[in-house]
């Protein structure tokens, strides 16, 4: 870098201090500011001293004045630089999408067919397709098409019935109107079987430090203990909750006698004056409308109630929308997280103990009744239930009435 003495000297000093800490930005406009000061010939005078391009130079006198404003920690100007990857190939991104598209997943000429969509498998896919791309460059992308990592969902239960919406609402109806005529409406189903002994519950539990709950390595049933059949009652107008804890078979028999214990222990003392009762439960299982057994089992019950037994049914593939599953039984699986379900009594307690904020109490019962599977119910018997069906789905909606002396 040659200079002269002068104010060519002055201008290299100046650079020389200033140079270092300066930007492209800044470089340019020092540079341009010292070339107008210079006067005529600046522009190369200054290109000499500096080795700054003559051109940038310029530049930077015209950006002064037009006063151009340079957003704040901006090194270029806005489209400066080296242009993005998803811009210089303009068919990476729909290449992309279609490899990431569950609508295509099935489709046996695609690379990603039996592969996880990893960003790895993602690059080699588009490799393939003759891009050239980084893992990080297909995670912008992806973002760009609205993906996101996520697992899975359990919301799918099967297929949806044309009157599932409509279902819900009758049963929405029936409930309003007893709970305002002051008459009892219920929610009931079977929870999840557990083994009992001590095997291993999920959820964590405060213990001192290092000294976790030691439990069985293998879930293996015990023979001599077997499994707990919970059947839980909700009474939706009460918020009180009924366990019957089985020990043998989980039957239309047995989810009976536990809305019969139900009545006995907690609903006549709350209902005293009820005309009739509501039952909502799911469409399968012990319970479910196709059971003639159960049918069977209720209209035995309604004799002993003298009172006439409404059942509405939720619609196929709704289970998780009974209003016991998160009234009740969601509750009670909090409240003996990780802890081994060592007996039939502890499991009695745990559930007895159960309580929420809002409210909620429980009772629990141990019932070593036999339910033997596989009764048949013969068509005469089934025939002397005095039911009626609703107008609406009467398959999902009946009403069995007491049966005269």
């Amino acid at each position: 870098m040659a200079a002269s003495h002068g104010p060519e000297r002055s201008i290299e000093q100046r650079y020389k201090g200033l140079s270092p800490v300066l930007n492209e930005q800044g470089l340019r406009r020092f540079a341009a500011t010292e070339a107008q000061a210079y006067g005529r010939g600046g522009v190369s005078a200054v290109s000499r001293i500096t080795g700054i391009a003559r051109s940038t130079i310029s530049r930077g006198m015209k950006e002064i004045e037009e006063s151009r404003q340079v957003e704040a920690g901006r090194i270029r100007k806005p489209g400066g630089g080296r242009k993005a990857k998803l811009t210089e190939d303009p068919t990476l991104l729909a290449d992309l999408g279609r490899l990431v598209d569950p609508a295509t997943r099935g489709d046996p000429m695609r690379p990603l067919r039996w592969t996880s969509k990893s960003l790895r498998h993602l690059s080699g896919a588009l490799r393939s397709l003759g891009h050239s791309v980084c893992p990080h460059v297909i995670a912008d992308g992806l973002r760009k098409l609205g993906f996101s990592l996520q697992a899975n969902s359990k919301t799918r239960e099967g297929s949806s019935h044309v009157d599932r919406d409509a279902q819900f609402q009758y049963i929405s109806d029936q409930a309003e109107a007893f709970l305002a005529a002051g008459e009892p409406v219920i929610s009931g189903d079977t929870k999840k079987k557990e083994l009992v002994g001590n095997f291993k519950n999920n959820g964590r539990e405060w213990h001192p430090k290092g000294k976790p709950e030691a439990v069985n390595v293998h879930d293996f049933i015990d023979p001599k203990l077997g499994r707990a059949i919970p059947y839980g009652i909700y009474d939706i107008g009460d918020n009180k909750g009924w366990v019957s804890v089985g020990t043998d078979h989980d039957t239309a028999s047995f989810a009976v006698h536990a809305i019969s214990r139900w009545w006995l222990s907690m609903g006549q003392s709350r209902y005293r004056n009820a005309t009739r009762l509501l039952v909502t439960a799911d469409g399968g299982g012990s319970n479910g409308h196709r059971v003639r057994l159960w049918k069977v089992e209720l209209q035995a019950l309604a004799n002993t109630l003298r009172v006439p037994i409404t059942v509405c049914h939720l619609p196929p593939g709704t289970s998780k929308w009974n209003k016991i599953e998160h009234r009740l039984f969601s509750f009670l699986t909090i409240n003996w997280r990780g802890k081994p379900l060592r007996s039939f009594r502890t499991i009695v307690q745990l559930i007895a103990a159960t309580t929420t904020t809002t409210g909620l109490t429980v009772r629990a019962e141990l019932d070593e009744n036999k339910y033997p599977k596989g009764i048949k119910t013969s068509d005469a018997k089934f025939a002397a239930i005095n039911i009626a069906r609703h107008p609406f789905h009467g398959d999902w909606n009946y009403t069995i009435s007491p049966l005269t002396q």
